[in-house]
């Protein structure tokens, strides 16, 4: 299992040990490499996947070709968009070649990373590409605090842990009582609070001026407010910037003396990224304006102590990636399982973890293409959620100082999300999807000395060798019916008639229907239609068609020929295509 393009020389010498070890080619190596493969991405921001210069390679790896039975191009070609140009070497595509499958991490970064590797598989859009999805998920035993898990072990059944993505097993803290999920928060809240002040106020003592400022600091910590929590890398997508775009709206907020609201912002940058860098300093130097001291404070020396007693102790957890270059996210993950509810973009995790009425969301849409301008909106939307929604909801207390209509939140992000983002439901993903999968089919592969890999290699062989030789006899849409593709109607109707020659593989044969975008000039896939193969004479393939379009339309189409083997797990394994106009 390949996790991010950084592991994907593990495959290199897998193909080293197969060939040299086992006697076999390298295509048949690759075929009982890639049968036990999986390669996961878990990001779609570009700095996030590795590309090395020919030389830098060369000069670690340069030897390593002849070890494989291959030249210099065939490598470099393997971790290339396009094989035979000069493109630098992408650690991703090499996984993307050398593994059966691969994923993403949340539904949503399934859909664009088939987009962002479409130019791998060129004769293909991105909606048909294999690649899927497995939804990050966290450790509850890890980030469940003490006082979370007594109440889970107090009122739910004694194979909680073990079956712990069963929503019919959380659903049982509906039961419990409001003041007690309200007794759990307020405990958690005040173990943050005491953790601050114990834990920062040497550090703040160095590094502020003024002692009264640092006790209006200290002090300031409010267990009565609304905390909100901004924990995260800071890298410039992550838009931590959003909640300052207007000062005077953000003073009013959490000057409040009604509904008094705080918010701690914590975090690293990396040490290349000055934009990243330049946000905390920006934070630092607004919290220490009069109107924000105590009210908005940045934690330093961010370490894993610092994000349990965060991810459990503060009321919301707030996240604003710029869409869609969320991956995933798992920090709202572990506050939703301590019962904290999260205010997201719906980007990553919390597209399909967002459930209303357990948290809050600002839409998935893009209205404006301008970054500056959607930004603006962002923020105005979380200013407005805050002041009309999360405040008015956490501050409407009974006489005791229970929210009963905010643990209503609470108890359904328990019931209805946490459960679904553990670290037991994701494996229990990846075996289903995956890795039961690939362990039976490398099984096959790999049998009676590796039989079936020596026979798809063969076949690869020859079909790589004969694809430009095949000949197109006739293409007919004359074929009885009143419609037909490029007519009006909905039937579909055709006759191919193909030589392959001496190619001894089969051929496929089917229409590919699209429409096309004209404001953003995009091809989009409707539909594909594949043809009967209904004789063969020699060498001569004859296909027909009799169907009817399911999304009928004004569509433009074009007859895609593709080689058809049924030991092949999909069409990514061996891509090629050729177009009939």
């Amino acid at each position: 299992h390949l996790n991010e393009g950084h592991a994907a020389l593990i495959n290199a010498e897998r193909l080293n040990h197969y060939i040299n070890e086992k006697g076999l080619s390298f295509n048949q190596a690759k075929e009982v490499v890639k049968s036990s493969s999986l390669y996961t991405v878990h990001t779609p921001v570009p700095a996030g996947h590795d590309y090395f210069d020919e030389d830098l390679i060369s000069r670690y790896m340069g030897s390593f070709a002849n070890k494989l039975g291959i030249s210099w191009q065939q490598f470099m070609d393997m971790g290339r968009e396009n094989p035979g140009s000069n493109e630098r070497f992408s650690m991703s595509v090499f996984a993307l070649n050398t593994a059966q499958e691969a994923n993403g991490v949340s539904l949503l970064h399934g859909k664009v990373s088939r987009k962002m590797f479409q130019p791998v598989w060129k004769g293909y859009f991105a909606k048909e590409l294999h690649v899927g999805h497995v939804t990050n998920g966290v450790h509850l035993p890890t980030w469940a605090s003490s006082t979370v898990k007594s109440i889970y072990n107090d009122n739910f059944a004694d194979t909680f842990i073990k079956d712990q993505s069963n929503l019919d097993v959380w659903s049982k803290i509906h039961d419990v009582a409001d003041e007690e999920i309200w007794k759990m928060r307020m405990v958690l809240k005040g173990r943050l609070i005491e953790y601050i002040r114990t834990e920062f106020k040497e550090g703040w003592l160095k590094n502020q001026a003024d002692p009264r400022r640092l006790m209006t600091v200290v002090d300031g910590v409010d267990p009565n407010a609304l905390i909100i929590a901004f924990e995260r890398r800071f890298a410039t997508y992550k838009r931590a910037h959003l909640l300052f775009s207007d000062l005077d709206r953000l003073a009013r907020i959490v000057n409040n003396p009604d509904r008094p609201v705080q918010f701690i912002f914590t975090g690293k940058a990396h040490p290349a990224d000055g934009g990243g860098q330049g946000l905390i300093k920006q934070i630092i130097e607004i919290s220490r304006r009069p109107e924000f001291l105590g009210k908005i404070i940045f934690l330093e020396n961010y370490d894993m102590r610092l994000a349990k007693r965060l991810i459990s102790g503060v009321d919301v957890w707030l996240n604003t990636p710029t869409r869609p270059l969320e991956a995933s996210g798992t920090s709202g993950m572990k506050a939703a399982m301590n019962g904290v509810l999260n205010l997201s973009v719906l980007d990553g995790w919390w597209y399909e973890g967002y459930r209303e009425g357990a948290g809050w969301s600002l839409t998935d849409e893009r209205v404006y293409q301008d970054q500056g301008f959607q930004d603006s909106l962002d923020a105005s939307t979380i200013y407005s959620l805050i002041e009309n929604e999360i405040a008015p909801l956490y501050f409407d207390q009974d006489e005791n100082g229970c929210s009963h209509g905010w643990v209503k939140f609470v108890k359904k992000s328990l019931a209805e999300v946490a459960p679904v983002y553990t670290t037991k439901r994701m494996m229990d993903d990846y075996f289903s999807k995956f890795y039961n999968v690939l362990a039976k089919r490398a099984k096959v592969i790999a049998k009676n000395d590796f039989e079936k890999a020596k026979e798809i290699a063969a076949w690869k062989e020859n079909m790589a060798e004969t694809w430009d030789r095949f000949e197109v006899v006739e293409v007919n849409y004359d074929c009885g019916k009143e419609n037909r593709p490029g007519g009006i109607g909905n039937v579909l109707c055709g006759e191919v008639v193909i030589d392959k020659k001496d190619m001894q593989g089969d051929l496929g044969v089917e229409f590919v229907v699209v429409k096309h975008d004209s404001v953003t000039n995009d091809v989009k896939l409707v539909n594909t239609y594949e043809f009967d193969l209904v004789k063969q004479e020699g060498s001569q393939l004859y296909f027909k068609i009799d169907d009817t379009l399911k999304n009928p339309g004004v569509h433009q189409y074009a007859l895609r020929v593709f080689p058809k083997n049924e030991d092949l797990p999909h069409r990514m394994d061996f891509a090629y295509v050729r177009w009939i106009s």
